[in-house]
């Protein structure tokens, strides 16, 4: 096996040992969790879905692409999109809290950026991507992130964070 296959291999690896223990944090609680993505395309939902008996534990998931998807689909406000823009915080957190608020789930995870190649700017770069991760509808935690690489680089470390960091929000909950 040459070094790229042993890199993927050892990726393949990593994913499944972090989706076993949200898988496992979930379950133990007796949660589910929902995902809204926007820069991921899914692919957070995909990664979940992976994984033989997600049923148990995953809801559903959001790819909201365009803006009008994300007001239509998550409840996010035109004027919230139209003052701080689809990559931001504040856009994030009301797509974690939509998709909680329409899918029953008891954690989400939202992710809203620019994968790239294009549609960067000086204050919004490509690989900029906001993300937010919600708890029941009290607890919200945001973070932007900005990931080096082309758009299949920054697309998959923006759902290796996501996971990684929806394990450690389980982890942290009483």
């Amino acid at each position: 096996m040459d070094s790229l296959g042993l890199d993927r291999l050892v990726e393949v690896q990593a994913l499944e040992t972090l989706l076993g223990a949200l898988a496992q944090g979930l379950k133990g609680r007796g949660w589910r969790l929902v995902t809204a993505e926007s820069c991921t395309g899914g692919l957070v939902a995909a990664a979940c879905t992976s994984m033989a008996g997600s049923s148990d534990w995953f809801e559903r998931g959001y790819v909201t692409y365009s803006n009008q998807a994300k007001s239509e689909a998550l409840g996010v406000p035109p004027d919230l999109i139209e003052r701080h823009g689809a990559v931001s915080r504040e856009v994030a957190m009301a797509m974690v809290m939509g998709a909680l608020q329409r899918s029953g789930a008891q954690v989400g995870v939202a992710t809203t950026g620019i994968a790239g190649p294009g549609g960067g700017s000086p204050r919004k770069p490509v690989g900029t991507v906001w993300f937010a991760w919600a708890r029941g509808q009290d607890f919200v935690e945001t973070e932007c992130r900005r990931f080096a690489g082309d758009r299949t680089q920054v697309r998959a470390a923006a759902t290796r964070h996501a996971l990684q960091r929806v394990r450690a929000l389980l982890e942290a909950a009483p």
